[in-house]
C-alpha cells in the first residue's frame, strides 16, 4: 500500500523511488465539486515547492494546484482530459496529477503525514 504526504494546499504526493505521484486530496475534490476540466503541466517542465503546477475548473470555480515538491513533470495522467471526474471518482487512485522526478526526498519528508494532515484539516 501506497504512504501518501499532504502538503496545506491539499495535495498529496507518493514517493516512488526518486519520483513523486501528486494528486488533490479528497477534501480538496471534494469542496471543488464536479471537477469538467483540467489543464496538466507540460512534460519536462522544472517546477517549485508550492508553486502553481497546474489548474482544474469545476461546476463550482477554479482552482490552482501547488506542487509539494520541486522537481522536473516526467509523466502527466493521459485520462484526465476526456475524463476530468476521475479526480472526484478516486482522487488518490486513477484520479492522479502528474509525476515529478526529485533531486531529493528531504522536500517530501517534510509534508504532512496522514495523520497530521487528518488533525490539519480538523483545525481548519
Amino acid at each position: 500500500m501506497a504512504e501518501y504526504r499532504y502538503s496545506r494546499d491539499h495535495t498529496w504526493a507518493s514517493l516512488e523511488q526518486k519520483k513523486v505521484r501528486v494528486g488533490i486530496s479528497d477534501l480538496a475534490q471534494a469542496e471543488l465539486g464536479e471537477i469538467t476540466f483540467v489543464e496538466l503541466p507540460a512534460v519536462g517542465k522544472g517546477v517549485e515547492k508550492d508553486t502553481p503546477v497546474c489548474a482544474m475548473d469545476s461546476l463550482k470555480s477554479s482552482s490552482e494546484v501547488y506542487s509539494p515538491v520541486s522537481g522536473k513533470v516526467v509523466e502527466v495522467n493521459p485520462l484526465l482530459p476526456e475524463q476530468p471526474d476521475l479526480i472526484n471518482r478516486d482522487p488518490k487512485g486513477k484520479g492522479w496529477l502528474f509525476v515529478l522526478e526529485i533531486d531529493s526526498v528531504s522536500e517530501y519528508e517534510t509534508l504532512m503525514s496522514e495523520e497530521e494532515y487528518l488533525r490539519y484539516i480538523e483545525g481548519i
